[in-house]
C-alpha cells in the first residue's frame, strides 16, 4: 500500500471523534468526563457508533437472557441454523470466555485460569425469540482456543466450521438453497489478540487462513486493563490518556504489520476494538463491550430497526427486527 497506513492517516480524525469529550473541554479549567466506550476504539474505514447506538446494542444483548443452544466437538454434528452467527476465536487463555460472559451479561461460559478450558464449539442464543420461533435472533459461538494446551483436531474442526458456514455475497439468481443452505450463516469471525503480548505466529496463521478463505473477520484486543490500568486501579486522567495513546499505537502497529502480509483475499474490517472484562470508568459498563456489541449487530444486519406501535398504555416501541434505521439511532 502506498503512503502511510490508513489508521495513521486517519489518526487526527478518529482522535477528534473518539476523544471529542477531551478536545471540546480543552479550553476549560475542568475537563469533562472521558467517554469510556470510545476511549479504546480505533476506526479508519468505519465510523464509531453513537451513544444511542451503543445503548441500543446494550439493550439487545441484555433485555432477554442468553442461553446455550448446544455444544459440539465436530463440525459435522453442528445442526443447521436459521439465524446469523458470529464466532469468537483466540489463543488459549486470551480471555475469550470471560469476554463473552460480559458481552451476554451473565456467566454462561466456563472460565478458568488454566488454558484450554473450552474444548467444544459452544453455541449461544442471544436477543430472545424471533418471529419465526428461533430461540435467538443471533447465535454467538465460543470456539476452543488455539496454541498452548490446544489440540490439532480442534483446529481442523474449527476450519471446517469457518469454511463451511462462511457468508457469501451473491446475486439472487445464484442463491440456490441446495448450494447455500449450510454456508451463509457465519456473518463475521472476531479474533481476539492479547493487547499486552500482541500478535503471535498462531494468530498470523489464523488471520492468513481467514483471508485466503474470504471469511469476514475483525480484530479485538483483549485485556486492555493491563495497559490502561497497570496497577489494578484507575489512574489519573492524564495517565489514562497517556496509556490510551500507547494502546492506540499498539493497535496501529498490529494493523501495519498485517498490511504487509503477502496474502490474497479480503483484509480484516477497518477497525480494531479493545475490551476489558475488569476495567470500567462507569459502574457496570466495561471498557469496549458496547462497541463490540454494536459491531456484532452491524455485521449481522441487526443494527437496523423499525418503528412498531405498542398499545396506547406503553407508547411506541422500537422493534429489534431488521428494517429501516430509526432516526434517533443515527445521532
Amino acid at each position: 500500500m502506498k503512503g502511510p497506513w490508513p489508521h495513521q492517516r486517519a489518526q487526527g480524525i478518529y482522535r477528534s471523534c473518539c476523544r471529542r469529550c477531551v478536545s471540546s473541554q480543552a479550553a476549560t479549567k475542568t475537563p469533562g468526563p472521558l467517554d469510556p466506550d470510545n476511549l479504546v476504539s480505533y476506526h479508519w474505514d468505519t465510523v464509531p457508533p453513537t451513544s444511542k447506538q451503543r445503548r441500543y446494542a446494550e439493550q439487545f444483548f441484555l433485555r432477554q437472557r442468553s442461553k446455550i443452544l448446544y455444544s459440539s466437538s465436530t463440525f459435522r454434528n453442528v445442526p443447521r441454523g436459521n439465524v446469523k452467527e458470529v464466532t469468537f476465536l483466540g489463543r488459549s487463555n486470551v480471555g475469550k470466555s470471560s469476554l463473552l460472559n460480559k458481552l451476554m451479561g451473565e456467566n454462561i461460559c466456563h472460565t478458568s485460569r488454566n488454558p484450554g478450558r473450552t474444548r467444544t464449539m459452544n453455541f449461544f442464543a442471544v436477543g430472545g425469540e424471533d418471529e419465526q420461533g428461533n430461540p435467538g435472533r443471533l447465535t454467538v459461538l465460543d470456539m476452543p482456543g488455539y496454541g498452548h494446551k490446544s489440540r490439532a483436531e480442534w483446529g481442523e474442526e474449527i476450519m471446517k466450521y469457518l469454511v463451511g458456514r462462511r457468508q457469501y455475497v451473491v446475486s439472487d439468481k445464484l442463491r440456490e438453497k441446495s448450494v447455500l443452505a449450510d454456508i451463509d450463516r457465519l456473518a463475521r469471525a472476531f479474533v481476539l489478540i492479547d493487547s499486552k503480548h500482541g500478535l503471535k505466529q498462531t494468530d498470523e496463521a489464523l488471520l492468513q487462513a481467514l483471508r485466503e478463505n474470504a471469511i469476514s473477520h475483525q480484530i479485538v484486543l483483549s485485556k486492555v486493563d493491563r495497559i490502561l490500568f497497570p496497577k489494578n486501579r484507575q489512574p489519573s486522567r492524564q495517565l489514562l490518556e497517556r496509556n490510551a495513546a500507547i494502546l492506540q499505537e499498539r493497535a496501529g502497529s498490529i494493523g501495519s504489520h498485517l498490511d504487509t502480509l503477502d496474502v490474497s483475499g479480503p483484509k480484516a474490517l477497518g477497525e480494531i476494538l479493545a475490551c476489558s472484562t475488569t476495567a470500567s470508568l462507569e459502574r457496570g459498563k466495561f471498557l469496549g463491550i458496547n462497541n463490540l456489541r454494536w459491531s456484532i449487530l452491524a455485521a449481522t444486519g441487526l443494527h437496523k430497526v423499525r418503528r412498531q406501535a405498542r398499545t396506547h398504555e406503553t407508547g411506541p416501541l422500537e422493534s429489534l427486527a431488521p428494517g429501516t434505521p430509526s432516526e434517533d439511532l443515527r445521532s
